[in-house]
């Protein structure tokens, strides 16, 4: 018997993208975290670090909503993660406000409410939509995660997770 998984999404592709970034990506942000609608983590399982609204209103003069993937970096950490981004309305959740929330494919032990967040997004993903249930809309995230990784590997793209933007501004 096949996945709901595949079920819904038998012709999506496990990469997406050109070999290089192209325009308008690599697009650069950072702002504060900045509280959510406290779903991501406690309702989805997949926790999220939530973009400032005047950062998200400026991004859209460059993105359409969707799902995205590329890389961040967090407060004083040099570290560097992968990250898969929704940035839209959630119609799943019918919000009345554009968000920008970044899914950081790393487990932390804490909040980092107030931090800065720098993400460079390389890609698009998918355009976002409504689902049926919230299992769909999981489902559809674990594999734009594995989407996001696999994007990510390709060496154009990897390249960028050595970029000065996301050290720490101190």
């Amino acid at each position: 018997m096949a996945s709901t998984q595949q079920q819904q999404q038998p012709q999506r592709p496990e990469i997406v993208g050109p070999e290089s970034p192209a325009d308008p990506f690599p697009l650069m942000l950072k702002g504060d975290v900045a509280r959510g609608f406290g779903r991501g983590g406690k309702e989805l399982g997949i926790p999220t670090a939530n973009m400032p609204e005047p950062v998200a209103e400026s991004a859209g003069s460059a993105l359409d909503s969707g799902i995205y993937y590329g890389w961040s970096s967090i407060g004083d950490s040099s570290a560097v993660w992968p990250m898969v981004m929704s940035f839209g309305w959630n119609p799943y959740y019918k919000n009345e406000k554009r968000s920008m929330e970044v899914h950081i494919l790393n487990k932390f032990e804490a909040d980092f409410y107030g931090e800065e967040l720098r993400i460079i997004i390389t890609g698009f993903i998918r355009p976002e939509k409504d689902y049926s249930s919230l299992d769909a809309l999981i489902d559809d995230i674990n594999f734009d995660i594995k989407v996001a990784r696999n994007s990510l590997g390709r060496p154009a793209y990897n390249a960028l997770s050595e970029h000065s933007f996301l050290a720490p501004s101190n």
